[in-house]
């Protein structure tokens, strides 16, 4: 009955009704306590007890009329998924009954068991004690019976053992330097900057059956061995194609289940590769943003179970083909509506947009290293540079206007706007015309702007985006606070050209980041050395540069991480990459030894007897075809059975390295190698069984089978 109900409604009813927005705290909540809460929600403020006592009021009865019986805080701990301990509304009265009853403080503050998440050395396991504290700026939603708060997570001791912490402190930090900024340019009208969201989120789509029958897409989330597919990505007929009907029926109940929890799925469309898709929302303020990616890969993973489907959002699930990313668009957005990124109609006489687009060439050149880090994951290592994705070298594309723009700037000349015609005339006279973009699109570019919006393309599918939103956030915030030290003390009558001698020695200090060619090319990565670019290929190489000792005192001075906090997750990323590719290499050998093996053998036996069979009946054949598959076969057994002896052994070595950079180093240099090459034997074997001999489905079967 509830479902018939939910397909009358029209998608404004429907959108946000399982969210305490705006419009039910308008309706809910006393006028002054309303404003107390919107004002706390803009600038941050702390809200008192008795304040947060009435909003708890009104929250649990909005949730218990909407079927919630329970509550939880909902934090982002340092696993990269989300975690959550529910609790029953219910609360016993002395006549042996229950009432329903939520406080403030229930509201505010909650108390998890802080021992068994990743802590990286902060908390030792017998410390148990950690807090959750409720973030008012992203909306509580119901899901599953249960009232869903979101809260940042703490140690007993302050430290942040989060993503959102830090993620919201560096959102304040940029709020102060973009208002400081502003208001030396003579802008008295912003009383609050914040930058906005957009993730693209890509993923796969595979038969569940399937992938139940895959022990390593089941365990590692990804495909350890299997012979490519007659047919891959070549045709590029996939892309934009029309949508199947399991999967349109798919992206259907997704979006709905997405709107009525508030998140703005605006695009869907299929992918480059076979049985890939993307969905893509509307930017919303980073932090709603990054909670509502959270929920959009949770919702994506529920969904698809119902239909028979397995979501994978593994960065390079498949072999051959291209991987998933997530396409990170982020601007800042003032409370008066100017998005301080947009060029307008003439960029070179647009000094906010000039002053910010600056901030933000000398924030990715400086921190190129930590931008890298961002987005350092095992699954990811697999997919940069791949020519699918952009390469391991931060630069930015700027598109052809705004370099003409730079490049005056950097002359130190004012560049003359002609007028242009951008309407596009395609030839036909059927056709209408329109206006086109001041840049095109580089899909090569790691950090592209594209046209009031920088798009960070290096992210990996399954990445919590607060990673690269923190390093964007602190390092404009860093950039803004050094163009406001140099324009201190400047008069209104002084200051256009005060700012644009700034900019033209801030150009041509960071110039060197700025390339709008094809980032794949080996020329491109030559050249990027010869720049002095990082090109930290891989996460043992990288994490590094998170504690180095500039980049220390830089999160220190903008109070977005300690020390002590920055070296945690050092730990943390190294402890999970090793962890993650110790798996899989356990995972792979467990495969090869009871699927592939039996496979194998069987199939060779069965050549072999057909072999004798046909020699019995026709004594004068050579039997030379099944002969050169058995001698190829026994060449591949051979091989497998070595490299799989020196994966296990090198395997049982990384288990004595203690030290998390020298162990993430021998995974990368020697089990991933091993495990390269065992997989080019077993894939070649695999390649010549039937699949009936086989325990496990084919690429053929698993990218394929969804109709």
């Amino acid at each position: 009955m509830s479902e018939m109900i939910e397909e009358s409604k029209s998608i404004p009813e429907l959108y946000g009704s399982l969210v305490f927005n705006d419009h039910v705290m308008r309706a809910k909540l006393p006028k002054d306590i309303y404003q107390v809460l919107q004002h706390t929600m803009k600038t941050g403020e702390h809200l008192t007890l008795d304040i947060a006592n009435v909003v708890a009021a009104a929250m649990k009865e909005w949730a218990v009329s909407n079927g919630a019986t329970h509550f939880t805080h909902w934090f982002q701990p340092m696993t990269g998924v989300t975690a959550e301990k529910h609790d029953s509304f219910i609360s016993p009265t002395a006549r042996g009954q229950v009432i329903m009853d939520f406080s403030g403080k229930e509201l505010v503050k909650g108390e998890p068991d802080a021992s068994s998440f990743p802590s990286g050395g902060l908390r030792a396991t017998f410390e148990a004690r950690g807090y959750t504290a409720w973030d008012p700026s992203s909306p509580a939603f119901i899901k599953d019976g249960t009232l869903y708060i979101p809260t940042a997570f703490c140690s007993y001791s302050g430290e942040a053992l989060d993503k959102k912490t830090p993620l919201l402190r560096s959102m304040e930090e940029l709020n102060r330097t973009a208002l400081r900024v502003l208001r030396l340019l003579g802008n008295t009208a912003v009383s609050h900057v914040s930058t906005t969201v957009g993730p693209e989120q890509e993923y796969f789509l595979i038969d569940k059956d399937l992938y139940l029958q895959r022990k390593d897409l089941l365990i590692c989330g990804r495909t350890l061995i299997g012979a490519p597919a007659p047919k891959g990505q070549e045709m590029e007929d996939h892309y934009f194609g029309v949508l199947k009907p399991r999967v349109s029926e798919y992206m259907h109940d997704l979006d709905k289940e997405l709107w009525k929890l508030g998140v703005p799925a605006k695009t869907k469309h299929n992918e480059v590769a076979p049985s890939q898709h993307e969905l893509a929302p509307v930017y919303e303020t980073t932090n709603v943003a990054v909670d509502h990616n959270q929920l959009t890969m949770e919702m994506m993973k529920k969904v698809a179970d119902k239909h028979g489907l397995a979501c994978l959002l593994a960065e390079k699930p498949f072999e051959g083909i291209n991987g998933s990313g997530k396409h990170n668009n982020w601007s800042i957005s003032t409370d008066t509506g100017v998005n301080l990124l947009d060029p307008g109609k003439d960029p070179s006489q647009n000094l906010p947009f000039l002053v910010f687009l600056m901030a933000v060439i000398a924030a990715v050149d400086d921190h190129q290293d930590l931008m890298r880090v961002s987005v350092a994951t095992a699954g990811n290592d697999h997919r940069l540079g791949a020519n699918e994705a952009p390469p391991a070298v931060i630069s930015i594309f700027v598109g052809d206007e705004l370099d003409a723009v730079l490049k005056s700037i950097e002359k130190g000349e004012v560049l003359t706007e002609k007028e242009k015609d951008t309407s596009m005339d395609i030839g036909a006279k059927v056709l209408p015309h329109f206006k086109k973009d001041n840049t095109d699109r580089n899909r090569t570019s790691p950090f592209a702007f594209t046209g009031n919006k920088f798009e960070f393309r290096m992210p990996g599918s399954s990445l919590s985006v607060a990673d690269p939103n923190i390093i964007l956030n602190t390092a404009v915030a860093d950039a803004l606070d050094q163009i406001a030290d140099k324009l201190e003390g400047i008069s209104q009558d002084q200051m256009e050209g005060t700012v644009r001698k700034l900019l033209q020695e801030m150009l041509q200090k960071h110039k060197r980041i700025l390339f709008n060619g094809n980032g794949y090319t080996d020329e491109w990565l030559e050249e990027a050395r010869k720049r002095g670019l990082y090109n930290l290929k891989s996460v043992p190489e990288a994490m590094p540069r998170m504690i180095a000792p500039e980049n220390i005192e830089m999160f220190e001075r903008r109070h977005v991480f300690t020390e002590v906090e920055l070296r945690s997750r050092y730990e943390i990323h190294l402890e999970n990459y090793n962890k993650t590719v110790h798996i899989e290499s356990l995972t792979m050998q467990d495969m090869i030894r009871k699927d592939v093996t039996p496979g194998l053998v069987n199939y060779s036996k069965t050549l072999l007897d057909e072999a004798m069979e046909k020699k019995q009946l026709l004594p004068d054949s050579s039997c030379s075809y099944e002969t050169d598959i058995l001698r190829t076969l026994d060449t591949e057994s051979a091989a497998i059975g070595k490299a799989l002896e020196a994966l296990d052994k090198d395997t049982k070595k990384a288990e004595g390295i203690s030290d998390v950079l020298e162990a993430a180093s021998y995974y990368h240099d020697t089990i991933l190698a091993d495990m390269d090459e065992l997989r080019k034997h077993v894939d070649a074997a695999e390649a010549l069984i039937p699949n009936t001999c086989l325990s496990y489905p084919t690429y053929e079967e698993l990218l394929y089978s969804v109709r």
